[in-house]
């Protein structure tokens, strides 16, 4: 029965090679013969994710972005890079803290030495603030033009460069179209693209692999310091393609996310009302 069934498992890995030109065998192959439907559902869910381009984690890599308990809702538990990430942002200061969270990722994404691209219209980042995350401000390109038409333009091609490690576009408005060649241009050159939506009046349905909604939330100092403390950041998302949505609070520190715990928080806004 046992050599039956490896004669099997090994001339369907032919065929699918011979269709696929991929050497590696479908994980639903290997359990094909299982009598445990459970263990054939798990196959084929890891075959769809790992053909949409999600990866696994890999041990001794630099791929995760260290987020804790939000990247356990992507699939795999790893950050889809090599996607568009879309941020929804209703008020200035929420397309702030936007800014400030992107930035926190791009530390991660920049870390083999790749530039990236800021690409906006009306830029109002700051970049001597860019240091507090760890990147340099001569490390990131900024691309200021005059129509959103141009933005998007520049941002599909710029997606199309392997050699950055990320592009950011300020826009209002993306169709699903538009999104859907941005979407498959980042897929086929690696780079991770960002989006900052500032007008939900135009919101609509997109292609991008997740959507986040980011807003500020007080900080709190170390042992009663004066000052705002470091950055923290109410974090959902809202939606993410094969994942779990969810939201949870972080905060900037040491050059990495940590999580806040809810008590904490609570004990943070009663220490302030007693203040005030």
């Amino acid at each position: 029965m046992a050599i039956l069934r490896n004669k099997i498992i090994h001339e369907n890995t032919k065929i699918f090679s011979i269709f696929t030109k991929r050497s590696e065998p479908p994980t639903a192959i290997i359990y094909f013969m299982s009598t445990n439907k459970a263990d054939i559902i798990s196959g084929l869910q890891k075959d769809i994710l790992r053909w949409q381009g999600f990866k696994p984690a890999v041990t001794g890599t630099s791929e995760r972005m260290a987020l804790g308990p939000v990247e356990a809702a992507f699939p795999f538990g790893v950050f889809p890079t090599g996607a568009i990430h879309e941020f929804l942002s209703t008020q200035p200061e929420h397309q702030s803290a936007c800014s400030g969270f992107i930035t926190a990722l791009l530390k991660t994404l920049m870390q083999q030495g790749g530039a990236c691209l800021w690409i906006s219209t009306s830029r109002t980042l700051f970049p001597p603030a860019l240091k507090a995350f760890g990147i340099e401000p001569d490390q990131i390109i900024f691309i200021d033009l005059k129509k959103e038409k141009e933005v998007l333009w520049v941002t599909e091609e710029a997606l199309k460069c392997n050699g950055l490690s990320a592009v950011v576009a300020e826009i209002g408005e993306v169709s699903l179209t538009t999104s859907r060649r941005l979407q498959l241009a980042s897929e086929q050159s690696g780079v991770t693209g960002f989006v900052l939506r500032n007008d939900l009046r135009k919101l609509n349905t997109t292609s991008c692999t997740a959507r986040w909604k980011i807003t500020s939330i007080p900080g709190s100092s170390e042992d009663g310091m004066p000052g705002v403390g470091f950055p923290r950041w109410n974090i959902e998302l809202l939606k993410v393609r094969n994942g779990n949505p969810g939201a949870w609070k972080m905060e900037w520190s040491a050059d990495h996310f940590i999580a806040i715990e809810e008590e904490k928080v609570s004990l943070a806004a009663v220490q302030r009302r007693k203040v005030g």
